[in-house]
């Protein structure tokens, strides 16, 4: 089967699902209004806030940071530009690249660079042929704040704990969900679907996946790697306080521990308790996946799902997510609690030796009622970045040999224009071997880091090839492509990291400039940040648009962002005929453009995390 994969949709939703989430819209809908069922608004269309046509990072800019902004105009000739400051004062000014036609927006674009100009303040507008920007700041401590709020995201998609108000707020305090408290069915003591076992399992706790309250193992797989890697990247880089110890809300601060490994370690925990226990049938395997028996409409808080809830078939994609992920912890948790570190080295040994014994057990994409079916047809790539985690962690041979055995350690397309994602882990290998210490041979290892640095120059090809600046092809915009677009981000802040080449961090740095506002429709995708932020994701206690009762989500939370795909009945009936890059609305019921998944979040908190870093 060949390395490369094409894109495909997150998987909490397949043609099953997508019918069942369309029952689900109208059945919101269509319930009257009263004091029991408060009235549903009506739903914005894709017009109903019309961008500015100078597109511009809507939170700002970093003083030592790239600055540039695109402008929507079909002229053919470069125009004049003008920087205000909060005051209407000239700041800078100067003149349009024409960059004409972008595919992905079907735009004809200008480009506007003003990296030269190096002042601080608030307030700043761009001004283009008679047409003004959203404000923004320029300062150094702009992504202070977005840090601390994507990875507490994380804290309030927790399971089997109560979202306190001194920590989240008190329009997002809620009791623990899912612990067999009534009308709760579970997570304490889950059976399996028919079939699969005759015992239950205690599957408390981790992070509910997205918008459902389901819980995947291969989604939590990368998205808690990705949180302790960023712990790892910036201890590596000298940067690891601003992620330490009462660093973020969450209530182990001031344990000794850094909070985000505070963070990982609640789903790691549960990550732990989805494999098969000894003396059962496939003993260290872990099932794939725990969630409702049937979907739950919107809204559903968590504690009030009365939805039964079941263990599905264990899977090796699961396994080896279990293994990875594990063996990660083992070593970066090692210095703050030795006993949990060393249980999760059990923990991936068990995995990965369980996982070559069962290296096809495939999770079908039927299983797809009550939660997403996460099938991967391919877990070559799942063995790769296991195997690189464990002889990263352990030096052991048998790793290695797996490793260097691998057609993922040689192949040339592991780095695809799409971006890693839980379908497609080859690339953490090779991100594992290029900046944790190890044994491979000098001449190997040159060679795995000068692949991560060709992904990242490719990644900057795009980039410089768009009107808007995306790491992402203009046929890339698939379910999740904000994450997609993410991870690319952090490829290239890793070849920052291994070259200290000025290109790499400002392709990552302007890979968030997408993501806040400087894209085809002026539309910051993360919440409670840019004056058009997104707020009515999908979520089932986040829906306010649904119930008044009900809160937003949160600041710090990424929109799934702009699918071509449509694969929802509100993005089908308000986005017909929409260019790849606009294809999103900001609607509860648009599923596929408009929902939060935790592995969307955990690359925004690794990249800001990055982009945070002074000195």
């Amino acid at each position: 089967m060949p390395v490369s994969l094409l894109p495909r949709p997150r998987g909490a939703r397949t043609a099953t699902a997508l019918l069942t989430g369309a029952l689900l819209l109208i059945a919101a809908q269509s319930v009257p209004a009263g004091a029991d069922s408060p009235a549903v608004p009506a739903r914005p269309t894709a017009a109903s806030a019309a961008p500015s046509a100078v597109q511009v990072n809507q939170l700002g800019y970093l003083p030592d940071g790239p600055k540039r902004a695109t402008v929507v105009s079909a002229s053919a000739t470069a125009l004049p530009w003008r920087l205000r400051d909060a005051t209407g004062r000239t700041a800078a000014s100067g003149t349009t690249t024409v960059r004409g036609a972008d595919a992905a927006s079907g735009q004809s674009a200008h480009l506007v660079d003003f990296s030269a100009y190096q002042g601080t303040g608030t307030g700043y507008t761009l001004s283009v042929d008679g047409r003004t920007s959203h404000p923004f700041d320029i300062r150094a401590n702009l992504y202070d704040g977005l840090r601390t709020d994507a990875m507490s995201f994380f804290y309030q998609q927790r399971s089997g704990i109560p979202i306190e108000a001194s920590l989240a707020g008190r329009a997002y305090a809620r009791p623990a969900g899912h612990l067999g408290v009534a009308p709760n069915r579970g997570d304490t003591a889950v059976p399996c679907v028919s079939g699969v076992c005759d015992y239950t399992r205690d599957v408390r706790g981790g992070w509910y996946d997205a918008g459902d309250q389901g819980k995947y193992v291969v989604n939590g797989g990368l998205a808690v790697w990705q949180l302790v890697n960023s712990f790892e990247r910036a201890k590596r880089t000298g940067h690891a306080a601003a992620l330490g110890d009462s660093t973020l809300r969450v209530p182990e601060r001031g344990n000794g521990i850094p909070d985000v490994l505070d963070e990982g370690r609640w789903e790691l925990e549960f990550l732990m308790r989805m494999q098969i226990p000894e003396g059962k049938p496939r003993a260290g395997m872990a099932f794939h996946k725990v969630h409702d028996a049937a979907w739950t409409g919107l809204p559903t808080r968590p504690e009030q799902d009365a939805e039964p809830r079941e263990l599905h078939a264990p899977s090796t994609a699961a396994t080896l997510n279990l293994a990875a992920a594990a063996a990660q912890c083992a070593r970066v948790y090692a210095p703050y609690d030795a006993a949990f570190a060393a249980r999760c080295l059990g923990s991936a040994r068990r995995a990965w030796a369980a996982a070559q014994a069962n290296p096809d057990v495939l999770a079908p994409g039927s299983d797809s009622t009550g939660g997403g079916a996460y099938d991967d047809s391919e877990v070559g790539d799942e063995f790769y970045w296991a195997a690189a985690e464990l002889y990263a962690t352990t030096g052991e041979a048998r790793y290695r040999d797996a490793v260097t055995s691998s057609p993922y350690h040689t192949a040339s397309d592991v780095f695809t224009p799409f971006g890693f994602s839980w379908q497609a882990t080859g690339s953490l290998g090779r991100l594992v071997l290029a900046t944790v210490p190890n044994g491979l041979p000098a001449t190997d290892l040159a060679r795995v880091r000068a692949s991560v640095v060709s992904a990242a120059d490719a990644r900057l090809s795009t980039m410089a090839g768009q009107g808007y600046g995306v790491p992402l092809p203009a046929d890339g915009y698939v379910w999740g492509s904000n994450g997609q677009v993410a991870n690319n981000g952090t490829v290239m802040a890793v070849a920052y990291e291994l070259t200290k080449q000025r290109r790499y961090r400002t392709g990552a740095l302007e890979t968030l400039d997408y993501l806040l506002g400087r894209n085809a429709l002026g539309q910051s995708y993360v919440t409670g940040y840019g004056e058009r932020a997104a707020q009515n994701q999908h979520h089932r206690f986040w829906a306010h648009q649904y119930d008044a009762s009900l809160p937003n989500p949160p600041a710090g939370s990424v929109a799934g962002g702009a699918n071509a795909g449509l694969q929802d009945p509100v993005a089908q009936e308000k986005l017909p005929g929409c260019a790849p890059a606009a294809c999103y609305i900001d609607d509860i019921g648009s599923y596929s453009t408009n929902e939060v998944a935790i592995n969307w979040n955990a690359p925004l908190a690794w990249l800001t995390a990055f982009a945070a870093e002074r000195g």
